[in-house]
């Protein structure tokens, strides 16, 4: 295994345990502060960011993929993670944070970009393998 696949398979662990704990803030502690349309876009971002999480882990694993599809495949999935997720977050967030929602909505559907960029990536290493 070389260093960047233990690369993404570490960031892809701690991302994991991330994605639990916020997971469990939004099941329980958002629920006090926040309506109920907000909890469910929260969990929206936490089953997203868990879903690209794994797909991380997989890649981390997967030999076929060469190292600069993995590399992008996985800038990709982050910048999606932080971008799709971590402005939903935000979002379910404003009434306890004041940011502005008018600045955050436009950044979702960037991150979502990113996540069908990542995939499109990986359809493209796949299907350029030599077999």
């Amino acid at each position: 295994m070389n260093k960047f696949d233990k690369k993404i398979l570490t960031i892809a662990s701690l991302l994991g345990a991330l994605t639990i704990a916020i997971g469990a803030f939004g099941a329980h502690g958002l629920k006090q502060v926040a309506d109920a349309q907000s909890v469910a876009s929260f969990e929206t971002g936490v089953r997203y960011q868990m879903y690209h999480v794994i797909a991380l882990f997989i890649l981390g694993l997967v030999p076929y993929i060469s190292d600069t599809g993995k590399k992008w495949v996985f800038r990709l999935f982050l910048l999606g993670i932080l971008l799709f997720s971590g402005s939903i977050y935000l979002l379910a967030l404003k009434e306890v944070v004041s940011i502005p929602a008018n600045i955050l909505g436009p950044i979702t559907p960037l991150g979502g970009i990113a996540f069908i960029a990542g995939w499109l990536r990986l359809a493209y290493d796949f299907r350029t393998l030599k077999s």
